[in-house]
């Protein structure tokens, strides 16, 4: 699914990855700060290229849908394509499974800081820190979790996601 064209088999495959994303995020809503969206996005990213562009604004769509639109819905138009980007140039590097457990652990981490972006608009410095500063706990959760979740799945779901890819 490397080349730049979109044919219907990737409409579906992407289709079905962001029906997989989507249900995965919302089985685990319950729980704080932890989640598998970030995961597969990377693995999305290693096999899918740029067209996981396409699989972060159907997210986003479908989460303003089911949510609401709110100052989240900002956060999302940005922060999943700066974790696809930062896999595409890690996949530029041939980075390995260490690199990406810990991609998405300081992904978890960083979250709350890159999240405060848009109350730097809001309110100024001082709301952007602060709401920064009051999610560092929920950051931590998130930090652990992501790198846990990674260490433990990212290789399987890439062999999964190599026999998906070869039976196309």
């Amino acid at each position: 699914m490397s080349n730049s064209k979109i044919s219907v088999k990737d409409v579906a495959f992407l289709g079905m990855s962001l029906a997989i994303l989507e249900v995965s995020k919302l089985a685990l809503d319950l729980l704080p700060n932890i989640e598998v969206v970030t995961l597969l996005f990377i693995v999305y990213t290693i096999f899918y290229g740029r067209k996981t562009f396409l699989i972060a604004i159907g997210f986003t769509v479908i989460e303003c849908i089911l949510k609401g639109v709110n100052v989240w819905s900002v956060m999302y138009l940005y922060i999943w394509p700066l974790l696809i980007v930062s896999v595409l140039f890690a996949g530029k590097h041939k980075a390995g499974y260490v690199f990406y457990c810990i991609l998405s652990g300081f992904f978890g981490l960083f979250f709350g800081m890159f999240c405060s972006i848009p109350y730097l608009f809001i309110g100024g410095w001082s709301m952007a820190l602060t709401w920064w500063v009051a999610g560092i706990p929920y950051d931590i959760i998130h930090c652990v979790s992501n790198f846990i979740l990674c260490l433990l799945l990212f290789k399987p779901l890439c062999t999964i996601m190599k026999r998906v890819m070869a039976e196309r």
